[in-house]
């Protein structure tokens, strides 16, 4: 099983930047595999990126997730192919649509109609990974711009047809089209003791288009909190679910949230959302059951993370996104450090 790290995610504990290049260049001596640059109110996905590829040498670094309202579908693909170029190919494109809080309260781009737009841009960026002369007529783009003076372009790179694209994707319909065409999948809100919530959607996605899973990366993001004392380390992560469960997207459209829902935590989902919403941000917390956060993640002493990591593997997760906090950034390598070692010992 692959392993990878994320940088630069709302509330990570580690707010330097020069911080965590020193975190991915720990990981990438312990050979981890991924270094993902998290994208959402805070930094950009890309600069990251751009720095990361000049201070490291193995390690694949990828966008997690550029957002595809930020940034027009053309420029996606150039900065991608200026980052693979810069990197030595070893650069993933991640892309999602976020949600609308962000998107619209940030963007000022209407959220809807989001599958559409990441569609079209994957065709877009595609053509111009291909090498080919830039053409598209769909809902939310149109290149050239009808009536205008553009004409098609080809974009001034050397092609690269075979640069992986990633998506970052959890509701159904997205699921299906990532099993249809994404190289790999960034998940979150999974776990291995319901993994039909998320690979129902993205096995039928598959075969619709002729694939198997196996044609795809399957990545997910997983929490590691290692210790003892089960209750004071679920206590600390209780906090972090619940602004996952009631403030990553609107009242209406929470696709965390309903992820939760479809593994049989509905009650609990829309319990811990109304209070958050409320403003009850500590109660939302203390209403966050204690199996939920133990099935969504790599949490307790060494023998229980090392049953969760059996578990992932045999559900069908080829990589795990490890998700480490700390004080500080030496905090957070010596645990990212301890985290290898257990997982190492299971594979």
């Amino acid at each position: 099983m692959r392993l990878a790290i994320g940088i630069g995610s709302v509330g990570s504990g580690c707010p330097d930047i020069h911080d965590d290049v020193r975190y991915v260049q720990a990981g990438e001596a312990l050979g981890i595999d991924y270094a993902w640059s998290a994208e959402a109110w805070g930094r950009d996905a890309v600069s990251p990126i751009a720095y990361l590829a000049a201070v490291t040498n193995r390690i694949k670094l990828g966008t997690g997730i550029m957002q595809v309202t930020a940034r027009v579908p053309v420029m996606t693909a150039m900065t991608a192919l200026t980052l693979a170029n810069l990197s030595n190919d070893r650069f993933v494109l991640g892309l999602g649509v976020s949600g609308p809080q962000v998107v619209e309260g940030l963007h000022g781009v209407p959220f809807q109609p989001a599958l559409t737009r990441l569609k079209e841009t994957v065709a877009i960026v595609r053509q111009a990974f291909n090498g080919e002369k830039i053409h598209h007529q769909g809902k939310v783009y149109e290149l050239p711009r009808a009536g205008g003076e553009g004409k098609s372009l080809r974009l001034d790179h050397v092609a690269r047809p075979d640069l992986p694209i990633f998506f970052a994707t959890l509701a159904p319909r997205s699921l299906r089209y990532t099993g249809e065409v994404a190289d790999g999948w960034l998940g979150t809100s999974f776990s291995p003791d319901f993994p039909g919530a998320h690979f129902e959607h993205l096995r039928a996605g598959a075969a619709s288009a002729g694939r198997s899973m196996e044609h795809i990366e399957t990545q997910t993001a997983v929490t590691v909190a290692i210790g003892e004392d089960v209750d004071a380390l679920v206590d600390s992560l209780r906090p972090g679910v619940a602004f996952q469960l009631g403030a990553m997207g609107s009242s209406t459209t929470n696709f965390y949230n309903e992820a939760f829902q479809r593994a049989g935590y509905q009650d609990d989902a829309l319990a811990v959302q109304g209070l958050w919403r409320a403003g009850r941000r500590d109660d939302a917390a203390k209403r966050v059951p204690q199996d939920l956060v133990l099935k969504y993640g790599l949490i307790g002493d060494d023998a229980m993370i090392k049953q969760r990591i059996a578990l992932y593997r045999d559900a069908g997760i080829t990589c795990l996104n490890l998700r480490i906090r700390g004080a500080d950034v030496d905090e957070r390598i010596r645990r990212l450090e301890r985290a290898v070692e257990i997982i190492s010992a299971v594979q």
